[in-house]
């Protein structure tokens, strides 16, 4: 009987992975990248978009799909296409970071993308991998459950997506190239955005403000993705609550909240009822601005929760919506609240028995400038250029061949495989940093894991030029927060900490200002994989090192073939 139960089983099993795969669909696309006249705040600018708009298109898939997109550049600067958070099992090729997987789409190129979806769903996103230009090259990437499986709670009437954005008033690729030219900081934002629209609290912009209808009574699923350049943000809806049901396109353990904080590049799936009285509520984001003394854009985005059984104002009366409170900018207790409270639906099998263990601080630098340099390229504090680095290692991307191309084809002399696991000098991270320390050497170092190895890296900001809250991005990988804190981390006490039981599983870790986050994964994916800050001023300073993890035993465990169109450099 034991045996006939153990049959019956298995060709359910069986059964049910042929019914998965029959119902899996492949979904093609056509994107242009191309140079478009876009108006916001009273002025035209020309900026590069995908298809004619901002945000770019919304690719909607199941759990299981494939996806082949081909990238046609009409643009005059190079762009690659990065899809946020798709784990890329052996298909590395197309993760798509400049100069790591794989060379820029120069104009007038193209490169079509070949990836599937597997054991992800929730919410993730597209942008461009290529200096600023995902300031205005960014959409979502909607993942359902398979075709016949549902939701882990409460079917919604419906779904709104909810982008979160940056807009200068100038090309962002000119905004980034005059800060690396002089060294200093670039022009913060001139307006946060919400599905590309600033909203009514900024000029010129009432009439195009996002509204999102609502039945009294009805509960909604609403995906909120901050694809914002350089900036967090708190996000809440006047006298609503949130429901926190995913992030990162995984599912959480339910809990409420009145306001959400999301790092450049997370993303949040929430519940929302509709149960307040019938009128118009603002949806509001505004920035977490976690650096002391540095500027930042205090300006407010909005959008419209509208319930369509609202009264109509009469006739020059005002139907202002209900303003939301949002925290103070530097409210870090709420930022903290907020993102410790994540745990993942039910008991999760975290890795214990650990390979390698990792400390990697992460901070803001400066470089002293040679006494011949024009202090018109010195314009950091005290004739120094601003930096960034991990470990004391501030990361130089190649340009020749990328460190994916290098390390499959055995090209010598594009890379190192001597990124430091440690600190090189221990000293107080979060303290009073002696100035002898704020200078990183440069370099193209990678760290190299062999397949299969667990890994544990404790992440340690600094106050080094300036302490804040970087969100860390894993290409290639989810991975298990176990921990974070305040101040230095302390393996003799910290570790006490830990949660091995239902840690939120994540692709960008919230390092938190002046303090730590320890996260864990297991290395079963080949490639290279950048890790960075997803504040795009800071990788583009150095903040960011790359993973190589080698190709596994099995044919299903190494990396697929170099496509045909692999752009050169």
């Amino acid at each position: 009987m034991v045996t006939m139960g153990r049959t019956l089983t298995s060709v359910l099993l069986l059964f049910s992975s042929i019914v998965s795969l029959a119902y899996a669909k492949t979904h093609y696309h056509d994107f242009v990248v191309q140079e478009t006249k876009v108006t916001r705040l009273c002025k035209t600018q020309t900026v590069m978009t995908v298809n004619g708009q901002l945000p770019g298109p919304t690719l909607e898939v199941n759990n299981g799909d494939s996806l082949v997109i081909n990238v046609v550049n009409r643009a005059k600067d190079n762009v690659t296409i990065h899809w946020h958070g798709v784990r890329q099992i052996t298909t590395a090729w197309a993760d798509g970071p400049e100069f790591i997987t794989q060379c820029p789409i120069r104009p007038g190129g193209s490169y079509t993308y070949r990836f599937t979806i597997s054991g992800q769903e929730g919410t993730l996103w597209w942008h461009a991998h290529s200096s600023w230009v995902r300031a205005t090259v960014y959409g979502a990437l909607v993942i359902r459950p398979k075709q016949g499986d549902s939701y882990p709670f409460q079917k919604p009437k419906r779904e709104s997506v909810m982008v979160l954005g940056e807009w200068w008033n100038a090309n962002p690729l000119d905004v980034i190239r005059e800060a690396m030219r002089t060294g200093g900081g670039p022009n913060i934002s001139d307006a946060f955005t919400i599905n590309g629209q600033p909203g009514d609290l900024y000029n010129c912009s009432r009439k195009d403000t996002v509204i999102v209808p609502v039945d009294s009574g009805e509960t909604n699923l609403m995906r909120v993705i901050n694809a914002g350049l350089n900036q967090q943000l708190f996000f809440t809806i006047a006298n609503h609550k949130f429901i926190v049901v995913g992030a990162d396109a995984s599912y959480v353990k339910p809990f409420t909240t009145s306001v959400l904080m999301l790092g450049p590049g997370q993303t949040t799936d929430v519940l929302i009822k509709a149960d307040q009285p019938p009128a118009r509520y603002y949806i509001a984001g505004r920035a977490y601005a976690s650096a002391q003394g540095v500027p930042f854009d205090n300006t407010t985005t909005t959008a419209i929760l509208e319930y369509k059984t609202a009264p109509c104002p009469a006739k020059g009366v005002s139907s202002k919506p209900v303003m939301p409170s949002l925290p103070a900018y530097n409210d870090t207790a709420t930022a903290t609240s907020f993102s410790t409270s994540f745990r993942s639906p039910k008991k999760v099998k975290v890795p214990t028995d650990i390979d390698v263990n990792m400390f990697i601080t992460a901070g803001l630098g400066i470089l002293q400038c040679p006494p011949t340099a024009p202090a018109s390229t010195c314009q950091a504090p005290n004739r120094t250029r601003f930096t960034a680095s991990m470990n004391n290692v501030s990361f130089v991307l190649p340009s020749n061949f990328t460190i994916l191309q290098a390390h499959h084809l055995g090209v010598p002399g594009v890379f190192t495989t001597d990124f430091p696991a440690n600190p090189p000098v221990t000293f107080d991270y979060t303290g009073n940093v002696p100035q002898s320390l704020w200078q990183p050497i440069r370099g193209t170092k990678v760290y190299k894991l062999k397949y299969g190895e667990t890994v544990q890296i404790v992440l340690q900001g600094t106050n080094i030029s300036t302490a804040e809250n970087h969100p860390i991005h894993l290409h290639g990988y989810d991975f298990y927060i176990i921990a974070e804190g305040f101040g230095n981390f302390n393996p003799a006490t910290d570790t006490s900490k830990f949660n091995l039981v239902d840690p939120p599983l994540r692709n960008t870790a919230s390092l938190p200002v002046s303090g730590w986050a320890v996260i864990r994964f297991v290395a079963d994916n080949p490639g290279s994989w950048i890790m960075h800050c997803h504040l795009d001023v800071h990788i583009g300073w150095g903040l960011a090192m790359v993973l190589l993890v080698e190709d596994g035993p099995e044919v299903s465990q190494k990396l697929q073939k170099a496509p045909a169109d692999l752009p050169v450099c």
